[in-house]
């Protein structure tokens, strides 16, 4: 039972935390109306990839964390 809470609470974690970390600002903070000068959503130049970033190196840590893991807990290769 302790077994399928810890996956149930994992499982919730990868699915919500995503979504929270999309969450962006309107680009002029709802002043002025769309298209009269204001920026484009995302910038001018440039495109946030901080996220993306971040996901990537999390994944990766979990990934590594795992294999280590398993090595330590099977040192003889059973």
């Amino acid at each position: 039972m302790k077994r399928n809470i810890k996956i149930l609470v994992i499982a919730v974690l990868l699915l919500t935390v995503p979504l929270l970390m999309f969450a962006q600002p309107h680009p002029n903070n709802g002043n002025g109306a769309p298209g009269a000068g204001n920026t484009p959503v995302g910038g001018s130049s440039s495109a946030p990839i901080g996220n993306g970033t971040f996901l990537l190196l999390t994944l990766a840590m979990a990934y590594a964390g795992r294999k280590v893991y398993v090595v330590r807990a099977n040192p003889a290769g059973e």
